[in-house]
């Protein structure tokens, strides 16, 4: 790299270093911008970035000279598999070096992208791997309509820049990553609790809700006879039939308890009705999904649910030894839900509620009398929906007597 350059080169570098609170697709755009002020000719930028998720495996960042940035997620699947065996970014995960390309002289059967970007018009095509502290495999390529390409110049700033803008990427991708793996594992409001400092032992955090309490009914008997990969797949089928409904209607899944799960939704602060109406929801819209699946025969056999509803205080503590905690959901409310669980399948109903719960709807729930509820010194009033009642037949009017 020329001295004379140095100098815008360096000016580049420190940006890098003091964007801290920019987001990627924003550092992204910028260093494309800065680099082509000073004679880089950078007409396509993309980054490959594992992403640590449940859902996909890494995020494609696009930008393009004149048009912005856009993004893109990568599921897990074969497709995205054979995507990527055929991309140039695996070729440098595999090698470690740059690879440089003059489009006008690279066979198109050389990687799956390269039909596309002589399409489009690029003449020069640089891929380069950013291996990040942890090991992970990402990339970023540039590409150039330029006839004479990336010459000397523009490839010596781009060595003495990338491995700033690596570290750049990383440090932000550290963060989404952390925040992925919280809410996927601990769910969003214990997530937000542990990333605002909520990590000592015996700190414990309350919030009023209406609680929703699902089980399978029968596991053990169901997966007696499945194997452990079998059992899994089950267990996830039944809690997409569950889960989706809890999260359309404003609901977060606090815990997957075995065969079952805990969710909340949070008390909206009026007397509406609104929030224990949304939970009610939820539950029918998953006992319908349920419901679905088993005509279809998604499941080995038929697999029922039992929900438990109830309003009151769900506390969130951290508990355990050492440096080996659980964020975990407690107290006296939660208990109850779980145990009005329990009476579904004794009295064979798929959907049971509190008295609590059922005072906040807008509906008139029948009471099903009081239940003893072990740990519970008091009967507990319990309630189901009140079934649909049945069409009226028409009625039929006497015939008029024939005139005389």
């Amino acid at each position: 790299m020329p001295l004379s350059i140095l100098p815008k080169a360096v000016g580049i570098r420190d940006w890098l270093l003091a964007s801290t609170e920019l987001p990627q697709t924003q550092l992204l755009a910028g260093f494309a911008e800065r680099l082509n002020e000073i004679g880089v000719p950078i007409d396509r930028l993309t980054t490959a970035i594992d992403a640590l998720h449940s859902e996909y495996s890494g995020i494609g960042r696009f930008w393009r000279k004149g048009e912005g940035s856009s993004h893109l997620l990568f599921p897990y699947g074969p497709e995205t598999d054979a995507i990527y065996e055929r991309s140039p970014f695996a070729h440098v995960h595999r090698t470690g070096e740059w690879l440089i390309l003059n489009l006008d002289e690279t066979p198109d059967d050389r990687f799956g992208i390269i039909p596309e970007l002589k399409e489009q018009g690029f003449r020069h095509y640089i891929v380069i791997p950013l291996i990040f502290s942890n090991g992970t495999q990402n990339g970023i390529s540039l590409a150039t309509e330029q006839p004479n390409g990336f010459d000397d110049r523009a490839i010596g700033l781009l060595r003495f820049l990338v491995p700033t803008l690596s570290a750049a990427i990383e440090m932000r991708s550290v963060g989404q990553r952390l925040d992925n793996v919280l809410r996927i594992y601990v769910g969003d409001e214990p997530h937000r609790q542990i990333l605002s400092g909520a990590i000592r032992r015996g700190q414990v955090s309350r919030i009023r809700s209406a609680i929703l309490f699902a089980d399978m009914r029968s596991y053990t008997r169901i997966t007696s006879a499945l194997t452990p990969e079998a059992a899994v797949e089950l267990l996830n089928t039944f809690f997409d039939c569950l889960v989706p409904p809890i999260e359309a209607e404003g609901g977060e899944v606090l815990k997957y308890l075995g065969d079952g799960l805990l969710a909340i939704f949070r008390d909206r602060g009026d007397d509406t009705g609104g929030t224990a109406q949304s939970a009610l929801n939820a539950a029918i819209d998953g006992l319908v999904k349920l419901e679905q699946a088993n005509q279809a025969q998604v499941f080995p056999q038929l697999i029922k649910a039992g929900i438990a509803l109830h309003y009151g205080e769900a506390a969130y503590g951290n508990v355990g030894s050492g440096s080996r905690l659980d964020f975990t959901v407690i107290g006296r409310d939660v208990n109850l839900a779980s145990r009005i669980a329990q009476l579904n399948k004794a009295l064979g109903e798929p959907l049971l509620m509190s008295r609590q719960f059922a005072d906040h709807l807008w509906g008139d729930p029948e009471p099903l009398g009081d239940h003893s509820l072990p740990g519970f010194e008091q009967p507990v009033s319990i309630y189901r929906l009140r079934p649909a009642a049945p069409p009226s037949e028409p009625r039929i009017e006497d015939p008029e007597p024939a005139a005389a």
